[in-house]
């Protein structure tokens, strides 16, 4: 089991590595998202444009630690269901 854990302290297992299905759909809403996003920034100049990249910006920095944190809690609530499962009373 070391080598599970070993291969993902170096990075070699990707958890956010998901199914080929929810991969494609999630690619579809990433270009459908990066086109309207395209078509906004086209259309603004000056400060709203300014305005709406660092919106863009924050909110991509908001879904980065969201991300994370519901990763860590997904983690350890995998911890746990394994602690239960070979730590009983």
């Amino acid at each position: 089991m070391s080598g599970f854990i070993e291969d993902f302290y170096y990075g070699n297992i990707e958890p956010q590595e998901c199914c080929s299905e929810l991969k494609s759909k999630l690619k579809k809403k990433l270009n459908s998202l990066t086109e309207k996003e395209e078509s906004l920034t086209s259309r603004l100049s000056g400060e709203e444009k300014d305005l709406f990249v660092a919106y863009t910006n924050t909110y991509n920095d908001f879904l980065t630690v969201s991300i994370a944190d519901s990763f860590i809690s997904g983690f350890r609530l995998g911890a746990k269901f394994t602690l239960d499962t070979f730590v009983t009373d």
